[in-house]
């Protein structure tokens, strides 16, 4: 899967927000580039509150997120909030338990689900290049992640969506 086919996939998603951050968006510098792909079917989600299901990064962030080498050439991360439960499905482990698997894990390996470097104790988890192995999981998990989004907005806010 290409990044522009991850984004046309989930700007088909019901409800979903799909934003490519860049000065014209007002985003910040060191985002522009990157997609955002968020649930909001009434369109009135306050910026401040702007919470993506999923990401699509295409570089590293000194400092903050390299443990990808995202930097390599055509190297882009799809990032989804999967939650606990899916989780340790997909990783055989909780989230809460990260933190004693993360050495054994290479961040850099392509077309297989990780847990994501930095936001796998929230429950994130990444695929680089999604491709042959993992493309229609990665769509499932798009699906998923947006019906959990929609569930938790829901339940925050009533009335017609």
């Amino acid at each position: 899967m290409t990044q522009d086919e991850i984004i046309q996939f989930a700007a088909g998603l019901p409800g979903t927000v799909v934003v490519t951050a860049s000065e014209e968006t007002g985003a910040p510098e060191p985002a522009w580039g990157d997609t955002f792909i968020s649930y909001d079917p009434r369109g009135d989600a306050p910026a401040d509150r702007f919470l993506p299901f999923a990401t699509i990064v295409t570089k590293d962030y000194d400092g903050f997120d390299t443990a990808s080498d995202l930097d390599r050439p055509g190297v882009f991360r799809l990032n989804l909030a999967v939650g606990r439960r899916r989780f340790e499905e997909l990783i055989g482990h909780s989230p809460a338990a990260h933190a004693d698997h993360r050495a054994g894990i290479d961040f850099t390996v392509t077309d297989r689900v990780l847990p994501h470097p930095v936001y796998a104790a929230q429950g994130w988890v990444c695929v680089l290049n999604p491709g042959e192995a993992t493309s229609s999981l990665a769509r499932t998990l798009l699906e998923e992640a947006r019906a959990r989004a929609a569930r938790r907005l829901d339940r925050a806010r009533p009335g017609p969506a």
